[in-house]
């Protein structure tokens, strides 16, 4: 898989969560497979434009949202938890690509920070 099929993917599942669509729901209104919709937005499949536009129209959006990543950033309106969760699946996407040692370096920086992060919170109280 590769970074930009995981970038649309992500792209796609959070236009979904904004419409407040499960994949099933989304699979039906654009005429393909739950589990296809499901490995797009995981990022393990190979999109077509064909495909891409019906997803698209299905989630009442030009084609060119679901390329529009610096969106990614933005959280939607959902509850803590569903964002972090999707956060959270988005990071691991990312990650699945990388080699090992990127990996556990990002691990490293990862733990690093939030080591930072609790040492200040513990000055500060």
């Amino acid at each position: 898989m590769s970074d930009f099929l995981t970038l649309v993917g992500a792209r796609i599942k959070q236009l979904r969560v904004q419409k407040g669509l499960s994949q099933a729901r989304l699979a039906e209104l654009a005429e393909l497979q739950d589990s296809y919709i499901g490995g797009v937005e995981r990022g393990s499949r190979n999109i077509s434009l064909n495909s891409l536009e019906k997803i698209m129209s299905a989630l009442g959006a030009d084609p060119v949202e679901a390329l529009k990543f610096g969106k990614l950033d933005e959280v939607v309106d959902l509850s803590e938890e569903a964002a972090k969760q999707d956060l959270l699946e988005i990071h691991l996407s990312l990650l699945q690509e990388r080699s090992l040692p990127e990996i556990k370096l990002v691990h490293r920086m990862m733990k690093d920070m939030f080591d930072t992060f609790d040492r200040k919170e513990e000055r500060e109280s």
